[in-house]
């Protein structure tokens, strides 16, 4: 299939029009010019959808007003606000931004697209969202909304998880960029793309575009965008083993390296598949503390889909009547009340609220 060649005006000009007559959509940082609340809120927006997001937003704009408020900030509450977003590493980045800012810029946020860029946890789709929105640069941003609707609208098959289709919609993208009007245009294409050319049923007779459409034209909308790779998901079986003596419970803090760093969860044991009651108990853990399957009592289950990963964990409780020997001595009894000061992984969080009541 070869692409056409569509009017890039046309294109540019219905767009912007769309956005300002038409552009219903409503966001907390829509029309925001600080640059630390545009910064924080694409931070936030990685990976995630903005409905998602927008609890998030106001939790930590109401917690740090300020890049240096986040800055000064113990990671363990940070963390705790952050919790149920995931991917974890924006989270920590934010944090080492936050601080190069505030103690090496003076607290002032970069205001070039090359500066901005070379921040910690900022691509070029972040670089350029903030640049427009913040500075009114002339930059593109260029994200899954953008490949669907370009790819659509000019019927390119180029699969845009390639070298040379990340080129090619980088290079339309810019060619068809509102350079006097940047923050507006890139907020229309964003928004087009989540309200109107959406991934499955597109409301292409409510789209500004759909006149010169290849895709819509041609009824081929879900043919477009074009992937080559196929994604490949990786199962682990996560058993949580929740210790409890009196009022207390036993937590570890998650090591670097992994899924969910810095986060704190219950003894652990990783399985390579789905395992019995009955195979569980061979661990160490049961061996120091000479425990069978009588004290083991299944509470739980959870799937978690990452991007490369999906988890299943079993939670099961184990009461004592006195504090058990934990191997490895990379954990803390604490007290029940004091959970809530810490951050845990989604899944972790969801069981902990469900049985201990915090």
């Amino acid at each position: 299939m070869m692409a056409v060649v569509s009017d890039g005006s046309f294109f540019t000009r219905s767009l912007v029009s769309w956005h300002r007559d038409e552009n219903s959509r409503s966001l907390p940082w829509k029309e925001e010019k600080d640059p630390y609340k545009i910064w924080l809120s694409e931070i936030l927006l990685q990976q995630t959808r903005a409905a998602q997001v927008i609890p998030y937003y106001h939790a930590f704009t109401d917690a740090y007003p300020d890049i240096c408020a986040l800055a000064g900030a113990a990671d363990e509450d940070v963390f705790r606000i952050w919790q149920g977003l995931g991917y974890y590493n924006r989270c920590r980045n934010m944090l080492a931004t936050a601080r190069y800012i505030c103690h090496e810029r003076g607290g002032l946020f970069p205001s070039e697209y090359d500066d901005i860029l070379a921040l910690k946890g900022v691509g070029a789709y972040t670089a350029a969202a903030i640049a427009s929105f913040a500075f009114d640069l002339p930059y593109a941003v260029v994200d899954g909304n953008v490949y669907r609707i370009l790819s659509r609208y000019r019927g390119i098959d180029t699969p845009y998880d390639t070298t040379e289709g990340r080129k090619l919609f980088a290079a339309l993208a810019t060619e068809l960029l509102d350079k006097k009007n940047s923050a507006g245009y890139n907020q229309a294409i964003m928004d087009l793309g989540a309200t109107v050319c959406t991934p499955a049923a597109p409301l292409c007779k409510e789209c500004p575009l759909s006149a010169r459409c290849y895709a819509f034209q041609r009824g081929a909308t879900s043919e477009f965008p074009v992937k080559s790779k196929k994604l490949v998901v990786r199962p682990r079986y996560f058993n949580y083993l929740l210790l409890r003596f009196s009022d207390e419970i036993w937590i570890r803090k998650r090591a670097g390296g992994d899924i969910w760093a810095d986060l704190h969860e219950p003894y652990l044991i990783e399985t390579e598949s789905p395992v019995e009651v009955s195979e569980l108990v061979s661990d160490k853990f049961f061996k120091i503390n000479d425990l069978g399957i009588s004290n083991v009592i299944h509470s739980g289950s959870f799937r978690q889909r990452l991007t490369h990963q999906l988890i299943h964990s079993n939670f099961y409780i184990m009461d004592f009547d006195k504090r058990a020997e934990v191997p490895g001595n990379d954990g803390m009894w604490i007290r029940v009340s004091q959970i809530n000061k810490l951050a845990f992984p989604k899944t972790v969080l969801s069981f902990l609220r469900n049985n201990l009541y915090f």
